[in-house]
């Protein structure tokens, strides 16, 4: 990965390669971290803006509240530290990454006592699965491994424990030459990508997960004002991977991912195996509107100046 020169730890700026932690710190034992993916954009006018921000700080005080992460910032102060960082990086657009862990201290499951600590890291960041991803689309596979229950694991906290589940789905799709995996819900309705939420379209209607299983994505909330602001009918409901067979087209959505298409579930081709029509007009927009190209949405951008 491409670097940049500090790293925002604790409410100071430190050098990038000086920011360590402790080998046996709580949370890389029992992934007890939360966190979130953030994006900043260049804008047409000049300057750069992250998308959405304060909707991620806000994501990730809740996710601390779920998990009982004790963090010392409110979702101000992490908006203003996220600000610090890309400024100090004179990062014009690319990827934010705020974290919050249970560090060094007491080990065993308890947390105890142990302190809190908070890092935010930003870097350059193309395209997650590949630029020409955004219009060919990618190959998911389902998964063989079923998303976590509601009450197995907290699924509405952005917590780095769950992501577990992820990994695994993640190498076997890779390993059987797919380059994304979908994973159903323990009912055996399609849930979510390994960090993607899904939508399709089919006879003219656009449907989602609706917020059961799934994280609850700031870029998929993006989707659903985006489409019915075109004039797009959009639904949040249960749909079975046979459903997902035959859409008509069908997209990842999330802040790494952004917009992408799906041309191929399990060996099936969707639509006509590319971007389909109703994809390109909502990924058209969303890219207009991160870049300031839409002030009906000025409220999504937090500008800067690097």
């Amino acid at each position: 990965m491409q670097t940049t020169e500090f790293i925002w730890f604790d409410g100071k700026l430190m050098p990038w390669d000086q920011a360590h932690v402790h080998v046996l710190s709580h949370s890389l034992h029992y992934g007890s971290a939360i966190f979130e993916g953030i994006r900043a954009y260049a804008c047409t006018n000049g300057e750069s803006a992250i998308f959405r921000l304060a909707d991620h700080c806000k994501r990730m005080v809740n996710s601390a509240k779920i998990v009982r992460l004790a963090i010392p910032y409110n979702a101000k102060s992490l908006e203003e530290a996220c600000l610090e960082v890309v400024r100090a990086n004179k990062l014009s657009q690319g990827y934010i990454r705020p974290l919050s862990f249970v560090g060094y201290g007491e080990m065993g499951v308890y947390p105890g006592n142990n302190p809190v600590q908070t890092i935010i890291a930003c870097w350059p960041w193309g395209a997650y699965l590949g630029p020409e991803a955004l219009e060919q689309g990618i190959s998911i596979k389902t998964s063989t491994f079923t998303r976590s229950h509601v009450n197995a694991n907290m699924t509405k906290a952005k917590s780095a424990g769950n992501y577990i589940n992820s990994i695994l789905a993640k190498i076997e799709a890779k390993e059987d030459g797919y380059d994304e995996a979908v994973m159903l819900d323990a009912s055996g309705y399609v849930s979510e990508a390994t960090g993607e939420n899904v939508f399709i379209v089919r006879k003219g209607v656009i449907k989602t997960t609706p917020l059961t299983s799934i994280l609850e994505g700031i870029t998929r909330d993006s989707i659903i004002r985006i489409a019915r602001d075109l004039g797009y009918e959009i639904v949040e409901q249960l749909f079975t991977r046979d459903e997902l067979y035959s859409a008509d087209e069908a997209f990842l959505c999330g802040t790494a991912a952004e917009l992408t298409p799906i041309r191929e579930v399990d060996h099936r081709i969707i639509g006509e195996g590319h971007r389909g029509p109703v994809t390109k007009s909502i990924q058209d927009e969303f890219f207009k509107i991160a870049k300031g190209e839409d002030p009906k949405y000025a409220e999504w951008l937090t500008y800067y100046k690097v």
